[in-house]
């Protein structure tokens, strides 16, 4: 792990995956994780779980410094645009064909 980080609505993980790894098992590991540890600990009163689903994007090695400190600064960029729009974004960016109606 790099880097993580995010808002009251989202968070972001900078990370590298082995390829024996499959992000599916790697996602629900940290959700199961982290969910019990926030219930066990009463971190967040009101927290019912994860959402169901999640997004993941990959980037080059050279980009590792520039996502980190994207993700070092959650609070002043979500100022301007909110977790929908920046998702949606980075998937017109990339040309990734959607639904909106599966997104949220």
């Amino acid at each position: 792990m790099y880097q993580i980080g995010g808002v009251s609505d989202h968070l972001h993980i900078i990370t590298h995956l082995h390829p024996s790894v499959a992000l599916a098992t790697l996602v629900k590991d940290i959700k199961l994780s982290s969910s019990d540890y926030i219930k066990t600990q009463r971190l967040f009163p009101l927290f019912n779980g994860w959402q169901v689903g999640y997004a993941a994007f990959t980037y080059s090695p050279e980009a590792k410094n520039n996502l980190i400190f994207y993700v070092q600064n959650q609070e002043i960029h979500h100022k301007d645009q909110s977790y929908k729009e920046e998702l949606i974004k980075f998937l017109e960016e990339y040309y990734i064909d959607y639904d909106e109606k599966y997104l949220f």
